[in-house]
């Protein structure tokens, strides 16, 4: 598609020596002798960019830029004119204008301008698409589950994704952190700035430092270069500290200084480098006992804590197995061109009662390994691997068996049926204590009382 470009001057030689020489090089132009008349071909067709003289009787070109921006913010801005001074450069720049033109110019110019302008304005569009994209992608909305322990979750996502406060996710590995921390992100008003990633477990301790703050060249053995850290390149975004609870005291002490301070120095440097960084951290450690131990600095810990959002692991919220193991089956069926049409019921069975100690990313892999070693239909018992069915629980499964099961049975109704049983079965062998209760079911005692408050389970039942 051609683009569109609008000329404005007042000076009809030069308007239509434009035209003439902007529809040779195949774009479509329109020239226009005011800004009145630019304005009503502006509220009819799309502009892709306008070369806009500064000094016009009636709408100057300042005006006139202003006014087309608020049409169309997406349309780039030329200024023309023989009366260059830097005061009205810096006018026409603050009112939107991509370049400045100080007239006579050369055509030849004119042509590389004018490609290098549609070039900026394609490419931002571009960025602007896949952040949308990206937004949409990791909005909370579609971390998959909707058990009541996950609805807290996304609740807390969104009252804190728009502020710059601090975050700490906690949960077992493979319950999703990172996924929470791209939510956090992609909802905050620093979507368009960098999200960096770094996994402080997978980084030998005396990489870590450099890692994430840079070094200058020559300041140890192999420092060829000088590089640039984590902490410069998020500089007004956000940096997410996977695994921090793996960090050592030393780095530790850095990270406090960025949190109090948001100051640093390379490693070998003397220059501080300032930046404006969110901090979300990440840990499956129980960093209160950490602290306790000395492993933790206590400061950093509740600098850290501002906001914890908890995620559970997949054996306290079993509610979300069925919804995940469907996610991931059109997943992994879609990229792998396979039709696998879910599970069949004893294989349901396995799932719901498997304990998932990988959590969701043992979920996951066992998902696509079945998807990909299915020819077709549903995946069925035989399919599991011995482990995972060795691993299960039989009372669990047991208790399966007596759900009635018909058509008009959903799946989600089956599953709460199944976890209302699961419940009262656990209650009923350890006459009510709930403590001993939560251990059986490998639940914590506040999730299995507010899952009996919720369920209204009594001793009649």
């Amino acid at each position: 598609m051609k683009a569109n470009i609008l000329i404005v001057d007042d000076e009809v030689a030069i308007r239509k020596a434009l035209e003439k020489f902007l529809k040779g090089l195949g774009y479509d132009a329109f020239a226009a002798g005011n800004g009145e008349e630019a304005l009503k071909y502006a509220e009819t067709e799309v502009i892709d960019l306008a070369m806009i003289d500064l000094v016009m009787p009636g709408i100057d070109g300042v005006e006139l830029i202003k006014r087309l921006k608020a049409i169309d913010p997406k349309v780039v801005c030329i200024v023309m004119t023989a009366f260059g001074t830097i005061t009205s450069a810096v006018e026409a720049m603050k009112a939107g204008a991509y370049h400045y033109l100080t007239k006579p110019f050369e055509l030849d110019d004119i042509a590389s301008l004018v490609s290098t302008a549609l070039e900026h304005k394609n490419l931002k569009e571009e960025n602007r698409i896949l952040k949308q994209q990206l937004k949409s992608k990791y909005k909370f909305e579609n971390i998959v589950g909707n058990s009541p322990e996950m609805t807290g979750v996304y609740e807390l996502i969104e009252k804190v994704a728009d502020t710059d406060s601090n975050v700490l996710v906690l949960g077992e590995s493979g319950t999703g952190k990172e996924l929470v921390a791209r939510a956090i992100h992609y909802n905050s008003k620093r979507i368009n700035q960098p999200l960096i990633t770094v996994n402080c477990a997978a980084i030998p301790e005396e990489l870590l430092e450099t890692e994430l703050f840079g070094h200058i060249k020559g300041s140890f053995t192999g420092a060829n270069v000088t590089k640039l850290g984590k902490f410069d390149a998020a500089n007004g975004g956000t940096i997410f500290l996977d695994e921090i609870g793996d960090m050592s005291m030393k780095l530790q002490v850095k990270i406090l200084r960025v949190l109090q301070e948001r100051k640093f120095e390379p490693v070998g440097s003397a220059k501080t480098h300032e930046v404006d960084v969110r901090i979300i951290a990440a840990t499956n450690q129980d960093l209160e006992q950490a602290v306790a131990q000395k492993r933790f600095r206590e400061d950093l810990y509740y600098r850290l804590n501002v906001i914890p959002i908890k995620i559970p692991p997949l054996r306290e919220r079993r509610s979300d197995i069925p919804l995940l193991t469907q996610h991931f089956i059109e997943k992994f069926n879609k990229e792998n061109n396979k039709h696998i049409e879910g599970l069949s019921k004893e294989a349901a069975k396995a799932f719901l009662s498997y304990d998932w100690p990988g959590n969701i990313r043992e979920l996951e892999n066992s998902v696509e390994r079945l998807v990909i070693l299915k020819n077709g239909g549903q995946i069925d018992e035989n399919d599991l691997a011995p482990a995972m069915l060795a691993k299960s629980s039989n009372a669990a499964r047991q208790s399966f068996d007596e759900i009635s099961m018909n058509k008009q049975t959903s799946f989600k109704h089956a599953v709460e049926e199944y976890e209302n049983e699961l419940i009262l079965k656990a209650l009923q062998q350890t006459g009510w204590n709930k403590n001993k209760a939560a251990e059986l079911l490998g639940l914590n005692r506040t999730t299995l009382v507010e899952k009996i408050k919720r369920k209204q389970l009594n001793l009649s039942e």
